[in-house]
């Protein structure tokens, strides 16, 4: 059963106040997909991110998965590694996702292929979370969805749901086709799952249409998707964080770091609720 923890509800009540002050053409909305739209866990089991769907299907060539497996391997322990250096690690992550996309290239992945799989539905939003979509397209509040997964196929889910609205912005990262639809190359800059934080809105054509909207709400499921509203110079920001597995050993860090904490996979319903209230 989830829980909703509120970190310091008077500093939380405050916050909302200004957001209600302000009105709702002076907010946007900050998301991470994998685990934060979507659900962690379907069926019991944990859910596969956009990425390792493509990993666990037959779909590229058959030493497509064995490499992509040892490549984690290799550098999955250094991105958990607490001890090493940020600026070090995110050189190391680098080159994890830019090996990563050169063997995804090299393995056959097209547009078929992840067509295929997001027809598949294997991915399950989060209760609640097309409601939410909804309701920002309603008072047209864009969303940025900032994600280390394939744009192509985020853009492909919401388009299944009918949610590819107009205010909806995805920064990830895209493919370039050939004629046949064949993957041949990642376009800059690369994202990965560390590098949020350097990845400024304000580089992105988007920016014109949120830099004067200072009022962010942010929903992730990590410490590092805080790092999305680095750079942009915000007057408030109410956090959320969906705190999935492993509650009892990261909560306090969870409950330091974001302004909500949503426990075990729990549903919108706090955010849309929230929201509302907002929004009056």
């Amino acid at each position: 059963m989830e829980k909703i923890i509120i970190s310091n509800p008077e500093k939380l009540q405050e916050k909302i106040e200004n957001f209600k002050a302000n009105g709702a053409d002076t907010i946007h909305i900050l998301a991470d997909f994998d685990k934060t739209l979507t659900k962690a866990i379907v069926e019991g089991q944990i859910s596969s991110s956009v990425i390792a769907q493509i990993r666990n299907g037959k779909y590229l060539t058959p030493d497509y998965a064995p490499k992509a497996e040892e490549l984690a391997a290799h550098y999955h322990p250094i991105e958990k590694n607490p001890d090493i250096p940020r600026k070090e690690k995110d050189g190391l992550m680098h080159e994890w996702w830019s090996k990563h996309f050169d063997l995804l290239i090299k393995s056959g992945l097209n547009k078929k292929v992840m067509e295929e799989i997001v027809s598949k539905r294997t991915l399950k939003m989060r209760e609640g979370s097309l409601e939410f979509l909804d309701l920002l397209y309603e008072k047209n509040i864009p969303i940025i969805i900032m994600s280390a997964a394939p744009g192509d196929m985020i853009r492909m889910y919401l388009e299944q749901d009918g949610r590819l609205y107009k205010n909806v912005h995805i920064i990830a990262n895209f493919f370039d086709f050939d004629s046949n639809g064949l993957v041949t190359k990642v376009r800059e800059p690369m994202i990965h799952s560390l590098n949020k934080y350097e990845t400024m809105i304000k580089d992105f054509p988007v920016y014109k249409e949120i830099e004067n909207r200072k009022n962010v709400l942010l929903l992730g499921d990590g410490l590092d998707d805080l790092g999305m509203v680095e750079g942009f110079d915000y007057d408030n920001l109410i956090s959320i964080g969906f705190l999935n597995k492993n509650v009892k050993e990261n909560l306090e860090n969870y409950k330091k770091s974001f302004d909500v904490v949503i426990t075990n996979d729990g549903n919108m319903e706090y955010v849309n609720e929230l929201m509302k209230k907002i929004l009056g």
